[in-house]
């Protein structure tokens, strides 16, 4: 059986959320200075714009991003991340990536809504659950096989798995700013390091990547 992993980009006061985004700008600015360090790398700009020239940072940051997409067999997210959120009810909404999505596994989105599995390119299929956090882990368990399962986001999702004691391995990239509004990450968590190994290094972009595993 693979492990329950979370890797994570998060501001220096500990927000994985920004709150700045506006119809021109959904995105936000902030959102960009947060995960600055890592859609700069090879990796990124290869897996999810499918940029093929080899152009991309490399070091800490690309080891990271590199290890982000290793040894996935299935994915788990809340209905914000797909963007049910900003599009309830519409039948033709198929998630923020376009028709092929960076995923390649089969994709758990929690949610009340309910949708029929949305096959889409690369191999990315999207079930939509009505179950508990732990029935949808076992359902990303069986479908991933002896492969991890990653709680892809967002925040309150990977809190929830974390706060059940589920995460096998925690990856947080703290980006060097602050942003003083939006979910913090460790509310509620007090004493989460007890029970893992935690490991850190520092990028040239100055990200902080600390590691929780066991």
């Amino acid at each position: 059986m693979g492990k329950v992993r979370v890797d994570l980009n998060i501001s220096l006061d500990g927000y994985a959320t920004t709150t700045d985004q506006t119809p021109d700008d959904p995105m936000g600015k902030d959102w960009n200075r947060l995960v600055a360090a890592y859609a700069a790398t090879r990796t990124f700009r290869e897996r999810v714009l499918g940029d093929t020239s080899g152009e991309g940072t490399t070091g800490v940051d690309e080891e990271h991003a590199a290890a982000y997409f290793e040894g996935i067999g299935a994915e788990i997210m809340g209905a914000g991340m797909f963007g049910l959120h900003a599009h309830p009810g519409d039948p033709d909404w198929k998630g923020w990536w376009g028709p092929n999505p960076p995923f390649g596994v089969p994709v758990f989105v929690l949610t009340h809504e309910q949708r029929p599995a949305l096959e889409m390119a690369g191999g990315t299929t999207f079930h939509f659950v009505q179950s508990s956090p732990e029935d949808t882990l076992t359902l990303a368990r069986k479908a991933a096989g002896d492969l991890d399962v990653r709680i892809g986001g967002g925040v309150s999702v990977v809190r929830t798995y974390l706060a059940a004691g589920l995460v096998d391995r925690l990856h947080v990239g703290i980006a060097p700013i602050l942003l003083g509004r939006g979910v913090r990450l460790w509310d509620d968590l007090r004493e989460l390091e007890k029970g893992y190994k935690v490991d850190s290094e520092v990028a040239s972009s100055g990200t902080i990547h600390v590691t929780f595993s066991r």
